[in-house]
C-alpha cells in the first residue's frame, strides 16, 4: 500500500488511516469518490488496530446506525472482522451495579432488548466470573470485533473499490487558494491536489489542524491495554466490568484495558511514543482477574499503549467546516472503532452532500467549542504529569 506512486491528484484526501479514515474513505470509494488515504506510519498501528473491540455507544446519534451496520460488516466488506453481537456487564461491587443499571436502563431506550442477570445467572454465562459477582445485564445489541482484523478489512475493500492507502506519508502542509480554500496537501513524497480534505488523524489532529489556522479543542492521553495467555473460550466473548472494557480473542486470549489514562504534553509532529508502564500494567491485570477469578492463574504476555485524543466533552467533532468548505474534521474522542461503521458513512454523506442523510449529528460540530477558554485542559485537570502509580479505585467505564 505503500509502494506506488503518489498521485497527482483525488477527489477527497483523508489524512489519518485509523478505522476512522478508512471507514470514510471505503463509503467514499464505494460511492464512486476517488479517495487517497495518507499516514504518518502504519494503517490502524495505533489506538484504531489496538483497543478493546466494543461496538456499542448508547450515547451516541451514531448509535442506530452503529447497531444496524455491524453485523453486516463482513458482508458489505468481503472480508472477516469477528464481530459478534451481544455484551455481557457485570458489577462486583454494589456502585458498579447501580451503574451498570444505569447503562441498561440507556440501552432499553433505545428499544433494544437487556435481560437483567443475577449472581447465578452471570456464573451460568461467564464460566471465568466468580462468587464475587454481584448482578449485571446482557444486552443483545452491541457487541465485539477484531481491531486489527477490521482495519485490513477496511483497507482491502477500500482498495477494492478503487482506493489507495499510502503508508509513512504524513501531511506536512497544505496550498492553499486565497480565499482559504485548500487546494493540495504536501507530504514528503509530493504534493497531492484535492477538491477536498478530511483530517482524521487521531491525536495529531489538532496540531495538523493549526495549519489551516483551524482550532481543534483536543488533549492526548495514553491508554494501555494487557492480553493474557488463552483459555477456553466462552459462548459470548464480549464481556464488561470492574471499569474494563474488552473481549475474549478467537483464540482464547483475555484483552483488556479501562484506564486510568495518562494525559500527556502535546505531541511531536512525528506521533505519538506512548509506551506500557509496570504501575498501569499491573493495576490492570490485578481488575482482570477481579472481574475473573477463575482466570487470574492467567500470564499477561502482551501489553500496549498508545494515544488517544479526547475532547472537552469527551464527545466526538464530526463536521464540515463553512471556512474553508473543503475542509471536514474527525475526532471521535476516543470511541472511534465501534463506531467506524456509522462514523464513515455519516462523514461520506458530510462531504458529498453536506449533511448527514440517517441521523442529527448537529452537536457534534466545532463550533460548540467557540468561547472556550485557551486554558480549559488546566481548568480540568487534564494536563502532563509525571506518572505515579494508580492504588486507588479506577472510575468506572461503560
Amino acid at each position: 500500500m505503500s509502494g506506488q506512486e503518489l498521485p497527482s491528484g483525488a477527489s477527497v484526501v483523508i489524512v489519518g488511516a485509523g478505522v476512522t479514515g478508512l471507514s470514510t474513505a471505503w463509503w467514499l470509494a464505494r460511492s464512486g469518490v476517488s479517495v487517497v488515504v495518507l499516514d504518518k506510519g502504519v494503517i490502524g498501528m495505533e489506538a484504531s488496530g489496538r483497543n478493546g473491540g466494543g461496538c456499542s455507544h448508547y450515547q451516541s446519534p451514531l448509535f442506530a446506525e452503529e447497531q444496524r451496520l455491524w453485523p453486516m460488516m463482513d458482508e458489505l466488506l468481503g472480508y472477516p472482522t469477528e464481530h459478534q453481537s451481544g455484551k455481557i456487564i457485570f458489577g462486583i461491587t454494589e456502585q458498579q451495579v447501580d451503574y451498570y443499571k444505569y447503562i441498561a436502563k440507556c440501552i432499553r431506550a433505545h428499544g433494544a432488548r437487556v435481560d437483567d442477570l443475577n449472581g447465578d445467572d452471570i456464573r451460568r454465562l461467564v464460566p471465568l466470573a466468580g462468587d464475587n459477582a454481584l448482578a449485571g445485564f446482557r444486552a443483545y445489541t452491541g457487541g465485539q470485533a477484531n481491531p486489527q482484523r477490521t482495519v485490513q478489512a477496511y483497507a482491502w475493500a477500500l482498495r477494492d473499490h478503487g482506493g489507495q492507502v499510502f503508508q509513512h506519508t504524513p501531511a506536512i502542509g497544505f496550498e492553499r487558494a486565497a480565499d482559504g480554500k485548500v487546494l493540495s496537501v504536501i507530504t514528503p513524497r509530493g504534493t497531492i491536489g484535492c477538491d477536498h480534505v478530511l483530517l482524521a488523524s487521531g491525536p495529531n489532529l489538532p496540531q495538523l489542524a493549526a495549519l489551516l489556522d483551524i482550532d481543534v479543542p483536543a488533549a492526548p492521553a495514553r491508554a494501555e491495554m494487557i492480553v493474557t495467555e488463552p483459555c477456553p473460550l466462552m459462548d459470548l466473548r464480549g464481556v464488561d466490568g470492574n471499569g474494563l472494557y474488552g473481549r475474549q480473542t478467537a483464540r482464547g486470549n483475555l484483552a483488556y484495558g479501562g484506564g486510568p489514562h495518562e494525559w500527556m504534553p502535546d505531541l511531536e509532529p512525528d506521533g505519538p511514543k506512548a509506551r506500557p508502564t509496570t504501575p498501569l500494567v499491573r493495576n490492570l491485570a490485578a481488575r482482570v482477574a477481579g472481574l475473573f477469578p477463575k482466570a487470574a492463574h492467567l500470564r499477561v504476555i502482551r501489553s500496549w499503549a498508545g494515544v488517544v485524543e479526547t475532547t472537552p466533552d469527551g464527545r466526538p467533532i464530526l463536521d464540515r467546516l463553512e471556512h474553508p468548505g473543503n475542509v471536514t474534521i474527525a475526532t471521535m474522542s476516543g470511541v472511534g472503532f465501534g463506531l467506524s461503521p456509522a462514523s464513515g458513512h455519516a462523514l461520506r454523506d458530510l462531504i458529498v452532500d453536506g449533511a448527514c442523510s440517517f441521523t442529527d449529528i448537529s452537536k457534534l460540530r466545532l463550533s460548540r467549542f467557540e468561547g472556550l477558554d485557551p486554558d480549559w485542559r488546566r481548568q480540568k485537570g487534564w494536563i502532563h504529569a509525571v506518572a505515579q502509580e494508580f492504588t486507588g479505585q479506577a472510575a468506572l467505564a461503560s
